[in-house]
């Protein structure tokens, strides 16, 4: 008999789980094993979210109590249109990283060191759809530290100065989980639940409470420090950096966003706009901080001489229009929809740029920005990926990076909130600049062999199809995105989101 799909969330956990114990038996007999067991979990899991994310938006929203226990008492695993839509984000994206890995990391990481690398990117995947599928608080927390202390680990695979980055990512995260128990704690002392459903319900009348706003204020920074929202990022752009080019790509595409979805969870589903229309002025608080930090990565990633540092502060930028989007969606929807397509749109457009950066790396040893010169003749392929996510990345239509600006401007000119434009206008130029100069070295300026890295070679030698793969479909994904997010077909799905969320608008 079939298992019914109201039990495949939790099999999408429980099989990345026990793919990761499996990993590490196997790493032990067989190295070479690993990266397949890897990829069939992974493949399996997507599948899995494909089904999950068709009975959702076809049937309803899922309930799984863990061990039959009714919830508040028991831990829940709630799957509706929003959660079910990350979960295939973040395990399309892993599964492309999986792919990425096989040559990528023989590359990077030490042979001995590849068993257990792999068995740290289960886990990760493992915390990363606890977290999107859980409707537990304190569960939620527990995934988070399985997702977090991977992260560290896999930042620090690298060796060198990524152990320094990995260690300055442990004491932000770690202060990052110690304000999110603290809310939790809070909440559960007024509440006596830890279900979100519940606390949904039993907040309103203890809005005025200093216990929740307090927790409030401990979960939104806690979050936000896991989400390098500005100016809680400074353990980012080491971390990306210097972590081995997979992981930069996985985390900049996947840990992320699921971290911007938590926060998105809290304020709707346990808070609830209500809470945050009582407080005049925190939802414009909140868009203030988005807009300073839309601004302020894209100046910080102008500074910067090395690659992927430069996408390291884009990408605290981009942080700042999901930010921008959530602290609109209470005067307007579009906020909200443009909060939800920049989470696609985002992933695609950084899972590519630091694919191709990896590739840069893997055949030239080119990380630094001067390095790329001359790259588009010997690196067509990588440089063409590249080139099309920055472009999508400034917002030139009928790209992905289009359709989020444009969703965030219909928000602002309806909340009449005209300066936020101004930002998401020069958000764009700003994205011009510092991206035009990686394109007119790639292009436009001839290679000099004396100067180039000595890590680099003049002709190179050729990138795996199990690299480039990923990288041209995220490419090709960059333009269909766009298309997508422009055209009818995510209406109903959009629509589905805000009805869940407990709006009463619909698009």
């Amino acid at each position: 008999m079939p298992l019914p799909i109201e039990q495949f969330p939790v099999l999408v956990v429980v099989i990345s789980l026990f793919s990761a114990f499996t990993i590490l038996l196997a790493g032990l007999v067989n190295r070479r094993s690993c990266f397949f067991i890897l990829m069939a979990a992974v493949i399996t899991q997507f599948i899995l979210s494909l089904f999950i994310f068709h009975h959702v938006l076809s049937v309803g929203t899922i309930h799984y109590w863990m061990g039959g226990w009714r919830p508040p008492w028991g831990i829940e695993y709630v799957v509706d249109a929003l959660n079910a839509f990350v979960l295939v984000v973040i395990l399309s994206l892993s599964l492309l990283a999986v792919i990425y890995s096989k040559r990528n990391v023989e590359h990077e990481i030490e042979e001995k060191k590849i068993p257990s690398f792999y068995v740290l990117f289960q886990l990760l995947i493992t915390g990363l759809c606890g977290i999107t599928m859980t409707g537990d608080l304190f569960n939620l927390y527990v995934l988070l530290e399985v997702a977090s202390l991977s992260a560290y680990a896999l930042i620090a695979a690298a060796g060198g100065r990524s152990l320094k980055a990995s260690y300055n990512y442990l004491i932000m995260g770690s202060l990052a989980a110690v304000f999110y128990m603290l809310g939790i704690g809070f909440l559960y002392s007024v509440t006596g639940t830890l279900n979100m459903g519940d606390m949904r319900i039993l907040l309103p009348p203890l809005y005025d409470n200093k216990a929740v706003q307090l927790a409030f204020v401990f979960c939104v920074v806690g979050m936000s420090i896991k989400a390098y929202v500005f100016p809680l990022h400074m353990w980012q752009p080491d971390a990306y950096t210097y972590a081995p080019s997979t992981i930069s790509a996985l985390i900049a595409s996947t840990m992320s966003k699921v971290m911007m979805y938590a926060l998105i969870r809290l304020i709707y589903s346990v808070f609830t706009l209500n809470f945050i229309m009582t407080y005049i002025g925190l939802d414009m608080f909140i868009c203030w901080v988005a807009a300073i930090g839309i601004l302020a990565g894209s100046i910080f990633a102008i500074k910067q001489q090395n690659l992927k540092r430069m996408l390291a502060y884009s990408s605290v930028s981009q942080m700042g229009y999901i930010l921008l989007g959530v602290g609109l969606s209470p005067i307007s929807p579009w906020g909200l929809v443009g909060a939800v397509a920049h989470i696609l749109n985002h992933a695609i457009m950084k899972g590519c740029l630091f694919f191709s950066a990896g590739c840069f790396i893997h055949q030239e040893g080119a990380r630094n920005i001067r390095d790329l010169d001359g790259l588009g003749e010997r690196m067509p392929y990588a440089s063409a990926a590249f080139t099309i996510a920055a472009v999508s990345m400034i917002g030139i239509p009928p790209t992905a990076g289009f359709a989020s600006k444009l969703f965030l401007i219909f928000a602002s000119l309806e909340a009449s909130q005209y300066p936020f434009v101004a930002v998401l206008l020069l958000s764009g130029l700003l994205n011009i600049v510092y991206f035009w100069r990686v394109i007119d070295r790639i292009y436009f300026v001839k290679h000099d062999t004396q100067t180039f890295g000595q890590e680099g070679s003049a002709k190179g030698s050729g990138l795996p199809l199990s690299m480039l793969a990923p990288m041209l479909l995220l490419a090709s994904l960059c333009i269909i995105a766009g298309i997508f997010w422009l055209s009818e077909i995510p209406l109903p799905l959009l629509n589905e989101i805000l009805s869940n969320l407990g709006t009463e608008v619909t698009l």
